[in-house]
């Protein structure tokens, strides 16, 4: 499996025999590891894991129930690497993810604070032998193997599952495209294997062969036998009739049919003779058995790449191994990992076009031979002088193919070369059927591309998707397909994803996997390439705006910001007086509405821009377009920390929402009052209204009719979570938030946008170990995806845990470097939160006045803004800050305590009002009132009926049990 998520097999040696192979399971829960296959099961069901983490997974499991210290985990997962612990908890985030850690009450790894991490279930280990196969020996003087290479970069797990399918199978061809590294393979394959036929390997390149009448000739006098006819067929399987030979026939595409018949007759004929070829297509030969050799996997695009991390990578190994090897001064930092995984991700990670990128590297540079790649993928540049003719340059290497197509397998590759990246077959016929080429010829050309290695074909899931390698597409863009042609196929693209992205747009927000939003996601990669030409020089401006408009509810979904508001602002900027006011351009300005929100907190632009676009809603009668739009302006001048004029957007929502019979319509308004309540401290209409939306609100699987809002069902769950903490239930709280993060676990604006309440809920319950989890995923996302206020959020998440956890003077020092970025990204809601942890700190490390300072003002803050609900906490700090003064005022904390007591109760917010009674308890305590305190604080805490594992329930149990 390729890709992030593929498990790099670094540590498998390849099979030799006759040694037996053994096979140790370790099980846990419902996952089951196969260690020697880098194996990862649950349910019997292959799991994603990406290589690091699995290596982590392994290293814990060897060793379970006992800490492993984190630099000895990095020495055990990057051997002979310099790498940081933020690479470590990265991934073992990632782990805990896959593993579903911390949900629902599932534990697997333990975190030990400063040393190291632990795994805490139970492990059973099983062991399976399986005898080698007998191995006769035979003697052969006509070895002609080529020398193996002293280093081979990453495919350990292709050689290791080729030598098993030969042990299998008496012929094995190995399919894939020019350049990828087939014949290298073959070669190390068969010195593999050449103890196991004892010597007798015949290597036959039939590259430079272009008679096919002569293909059994060859083979013959490699075998040193005399040839006395045209025709060497008989006397070949006469010689092979009782021998026990591999023959590796290399390069058989060009002599395909010649070569599938005479494999096919010595199969029968000499049943101890077993084939190795390799071939761009398939022999389609009786009794072939097909391995697809696929490119070097390669960084993938968009994630956060250290230099560290990018040698995991086995394109980036190559490359950088080739640059060396050519005399190349590489330093290697993290920003050139940034532009050579580019340049391996651009070449497909096709080894020999890497390889010849390597090269220039000593001649231009880093920087410099990604700009000629950027420029023109350089097809002219030349490799090593040993190499065949037909590898010299990628020029040749895709000419060699070229050749053997038909006519009309050249048409279709000419058209399909607009395509960037996979493409469904269904807009391949758009594209390029005519009525020169009609239906029928396009997708028998398709099957013959395919067949011939120049269409790469990747399933997903019960679909097909194919791809033209860059190197395949650049030769067709450069050398065979002519400017005029080219316009009138990129008008014929833009329209099919035009209209693609208004029929399919609606369903993004329901796509609930990974998987399932994957070829959407790649089918983007044309939608891309479809706008760069619309608004190029030659392009079609006014399809532009179009695309543009349809791509911009996407863009939104998918958590796309910078392409949103990119986009959004070049349509904006070219729409005509004709289209101003129209559909487009109320998906165009709140496009870039949405991304100015999330990308850099331009509140105002923001602002600016959602109410053009929900004037032009409102002048149309789009009623659930301005739902969705006053849902967005809600949550925006929350953020703002402006909640009076959020309860009016709120309120303007529930009114449109009873003009419509829309079932979502009305939930979503439910949701909006049920925030806008719990914001100005009325839990108990907060709690109807949100348990009103998320029991009204439609399936997640169905299609949200209220405009852009992929993210609805987080924000009532998430709030509901902390409504019911607040109640005095929070058992149901954490329930409710793990619920509601498995629900926008795969979109990455909700999920940061839910994870920055959810982790809250964890600080009250003291919960910090899922803190922690929750807040290294948080950040993980946030960052990938350039969500910049949003990753503010989560850096100051993270110095709040620093506080929680009794590091208060790092924790503060650290947050209050983040309150500015905070500030600037109007987290209005959160800021208060943060204040209070701050407070906290401050109290810590003995800055009372400062404390004392920061809480008045938060008071003031909540008064004026309307979020009064955390003000009773606020109250309660107060009280502390007076009792912890070098002279304690006990009176005026006492009046404290008290003011919080009655709003707590006036709020019904019960936890509050555990808190506080636990001070005042305490505080009668130190005045010598034990029963006192215990008449205060026994019936609050006799009212809860769950949760007496949090923090909070467990400090008042443990005080009634001294007051008692």
């Amino acid at each position: 499996m390729r890709g992030w998520v593929s498990a790099l097999n670094k540590n498998t040696t390849p099979m030799k025999t006759p040694v037996a192979l053994r096979k140790e399971t370790l099980s846990f829960g419902p996952f089951r590891v196969v260690a020697s296959e880098r194996r990862l099961t649950k349910d019997g069901v292959p799991a994603e894991l990406g290589a690091r983490a699995f290596d982590i997974l392994i290293a814990l499991l060897s060793r379970p129930g006992e800490v492993i210290g984190k630099r000895e985990l990095i020495a055990q997962v990057w051997p002979g690497i310099t790498v940081e612990e933020v690479s470590l908890r990265f991934h073992v985030a990632n782990l805990r993810r896959a593993l579903g850690d911390g949900r629902d009450g599932v534990r697997y790894i333990a975190t030990s604070p400063g040393q190291g991490y632990s795994f805490i279930a139970p492990v059973l280990r099983s062991i399976a032998q399986e005898p080698p196969p007998e191995i006769p020996a035979s003697a052969f003087q006509h070895g002609n193997l080529p020398g193996r290479l002293t280093r081979m970069i990453d495919r350990e797990d292709d050689l290791q599952r080729l030598g098993v399918l030969m042990e299998r199978e008496r012929f094995v061809t190995v399919v894939g495209s020019g350049g990828v590294g087939k014949t290298t393979v073959a070669i190390v394959v068969g010195h593999q294997l050449t103890d196991r036929f004892a010597g007798a390997v015949l290597f036959v390149d039939l590259s430079m062969l272009s008679d096919s009448d002569l293909v059994a000739t060859v083979i013959a006098s490699l075998l040193g036998l005399s040839v006395q006819s045209h025709d060497a067929t008989s006397s070949l399987i006469a010689y092979l009739r009782d021998k026990q030979i591999l023959l590796i026939l290399d390069t058989c595409e060009h002599l395909i049919e010649t070569v599938a018949v005479l494999a096919s007759m010595i199969l029968v004929a000499a049943p101890r003779t077993h084939i190795l070829a390799t071939s761009r297509e398939t022999l389609q030969a009786e009794g072939e058995h097909v391995y697809r050799l696929e490119p070097l996997e390669c960084p993938p695009d968009g994630e956060l790449l250290t230099a560290e991390v990018a040698k995991t990578f086995p394109a980036m190994q190559l490359f950088l191994d080739r640059a060396l090897a050519s005399g190349a001064q590489l330093d290697f930092t993290d920003a050139e990992a940034a532009i050579v995984a580019a340049m391996c991700r651009k070449l497909d990670g096709v080894a020999l076009a890497i390889e010849l990128a390597a090269r220039r590297i000593e001649t231009y540079g880093v920087h410099q031979t990604a700009a000629l790649l950027e420029q023109r993928l350089t097809l002219s540049w030349r490799g090593a002088r040993g190499a065949p003719a037909r590898q010299k340059t990628l020029q040749a290497t895709i000419d060699w193919s070229y050749r053997l197509l038909s006519e009309v397998e050249r048409v279709v590759l000419r058209r399909l070369a607009v395509f960037v990246g996979i493409f469904t077959i269904d807009a391949a016929l758009a594209v390029a059927t005519t009525a020169s080429v009609d239906r029928s010829l396009v997708l028998g050309a398709i099957d013959g591309l395919v067949a011939k290695s120049m269409i790469a074909v990747r399933p997903a899931g019960t679909l097909m998707r194919y791809q033209l390698l860059d190197t395949t597409r650049a030769y067709a863009r450069e050398n065979i397909v002519d400017d005029s042609d080219f316009a009138e196929l990129a008008t014929r693209h833009a329209v099919y994803y035009r209209q693609w992205l208004e029929t399919r747009g609606l369903e993004w927000s329901i796509l609930a996997t990974a998987a399932e939003r994957a070829p959407h996601f790649i089918a983007l990669n044309n939608v891309r390439s479809a706008l760069e030409w619309c608004f190029g020089s030659g392009g079609d401006i006014d399809l532009g705006v179009k695309l543009a408009a349809a791509a911009a509810p996407v863009f939104w979904a998918m958590s796309l910001l910078p392409e949103c508001h990119r986009w959004s602002l070049r349509a904006i900027q070219a729409l005509d007086e004709t289209s101003k006011g129209g559909r487009e351009e109320m998906h165009l300005q709140a496009g870039l509405a949405t991304s100015f929100m999330n990308i850099d907190g331009k509140t105002d632009d923001a602002k600016a821009a959602f109410h053009r676009s929900l004037t032009i809603a409102e002048e149309l009668g789009e009623s659930l377009v301005q739902m969705g739009l006053l849902g967005i302006l809600h949550v925006l001048h929350v953020r703002a920390g402006d909640f009076k004029a959020a309860f009016q957007y709120a309120r303007r929502a529930s009114a449109v929402a009873t003009r419509t019979d829309d079932a979502t319509a009305k939930a979503f308004a439910h949701s909006m009052m049920g925030r806008a309540f719990l914001f100005e401290g009325d839990v108990a209409n907060a709690r109807l209204e949100l348990e009103a939306a998320l029991k009204h609100q439609p399936n997640p699987a169905q299609v949200s009719t209220v405009y852009l809002a992929a993210d609805r069902h987080y924000r009532p769950g998430i709030q509901l979570a902390r409504t019911l903490w607040l109640q005095g239930y929070p058992s149901q709280a954490v329930e409710r938030v793990h619920h509601t993060l498995k629900e926008v676990i795969d979109h990455p604006v909700a999920l940061t946008g839910a994870l920055t309440f959810a982790i809250g809920v964890f600080f009250w319950t003291g919960d910090l170990v899922n803190a922690e989890t929750h807040i290294d995923w948080f950040l993980s996302h946030a960052e990938a995806h350039s969500l910049g206020p949003n990753a503010a959020a989560g850096w100051g998440l993270k110095a709040q845990l620093a506080i929680y956890q009794g590091n208060a003077k790092s924790g503060v020092e650290a947050l209050r470097g983040y309150m500015e970025r905070i500030h600037a990204a109007r987290h209005g809601l959160i800021v208060t939160e943060f204040n209070i942890s701050l407070a906290r700190g401050l109290m810590a490390i003995g800055q009372l006045t400062e404390a004392m300072s920061l809480i008045e003002q938060t008071i003031d803050r909540v008064d004026s803004a309307g979020d009064t609900f955390p003000k009773p906490e606020l109250l309660r700090l107060k009280g502390q800050v007076h009792l912890a003064k070098p002279e304690p005022d006990a009176a005026a904390a006492e009046s404290c305590f008290l003011q919080s007591l009655e709003l707590s109760r006036r709020q019904a917010t019960l936890s509050w009002e555990l808190r506080t009674t636990i001070d005042l308890a305490e505080l009668f305590v130190g005045r010598g009132q034990p029963e006192r305190g215990r008449r205060l604080l026994e019936p609050v805490f006799l009212r809860f009926t769950e949760g007496f594992e949090t923090a909070d329930l467990r400090a008042a149990e443990r005080l009634l049990a001294t007051l008692r």
